[in-house]
């Protein structure tokens, strides 16, 4: 089984279980500002990817599908509510097809059915194993934060480029060859599960196109836009992807 590791729960005991997941070169730092609120009404755990934050490294190759049964194992509760930036979006969209008893309701954040050009995904694994993650610290800054996110929240902004330069360079490569094999687009349809696609308002790579694809796609779908985020919206903008995600769990747990 793919290895992860969770951060310890918090929350009001007795509160459905809100599983976070990640984004690629980030760790469960990104929901640092975004889960207090998420905690006052359930009870949160945000997980890391392989060679990520406290996940031990990866060696051996995986799928997006294996992420998403590697959560299903390691929860506990029989159902849970899931919410997932871009890779960890896609982790959440496997857990649906997947695992649907499990998953009662899940936000997939800056993510897609599909993600990127699978032959930029295999470059970028090749640039990561010769010149570590290091290498991607300037375009990946680019990537993530629209403008005026660093002006403010330099410190947190500043800690998740320190935890992409500190990712297992293998793990990296390998979550980058697992993005590049996931495709569920045909499979949408099988979802029933309710999912919100929410999208950061400048995200160059997932914007609205992806969100909408899954909305429509999905038996139960809706879409929501962050403004002022780019593609980290729980580092970007904590509060308004607080109210949104608070909304759409009340409305599917009530």
């Amino acid at each position: 089984m793919t290895a992860i590791a969770f951060t310890d729960i918090v929350g009001p005991a007795g509160a459905p279980l809100l599983v976070l997941g990640p984004s690629l070169g980030t760790s469960t730092i990104l929901w640092e500002s975004t889960a207090p609120a998420l905690a006052e009404r359930y009870r949160v755990t945000a997980w890391d990817l392989p060679g990520h934050g406290a996940s031990v490294p990866a060696r051996e190759s995986f799928t997006v599908a294996d992420l998403a049964d590697a959560i299903a194992t390691v929860v506990d509760e029989l159902r849970f509510l899931y919410a997932g930036v871009s890779l960890g979006g896609a982790t959440g969209l496997e857990l649906a097809l997947r695992h649907p008893e499990r998953v009662r309701a899940a936000a997939i954040i800056a993510s897609g059915a599909q993600l990127g050009d699978p032959a930029a995904w295999h470059h970028r694994a090749a640039q990561v194993r010769a010149q570590s993650t290091s290498s991607l610290i300037i375009a990946s800054a680019q990537r993530w934060f629209a403008e005026g996110s660093v002006a403010r929240h330099p410190e947190l902004t500043g800690r998740l480029l320190h935890a992409l330069q500190d990712a297992d360079d293998e793990s990296y490569a390998l979550c980058c060859e697992a993005l590049a094999e996931y495709d569920v687009r045909t499979a949408l349809p099988q979802i029933g599960t309710p999912i919100l696609a929410v999208w950061g308002e400048s995200d160059n790579v997932a914007p609205s196109a992806k969100a909408t694809e899954i909305a429509d796609g999905v038996g139960n779908g809706g879409t929501a836009m962050i403004p002022d985020a780019a593609h980290l919206p729980p580092a970007e903008q904590p509060d308004a992807l607080a109210d949104v995600l608070l909304a759409f769990f009340e409305e599917e747990t009530s």
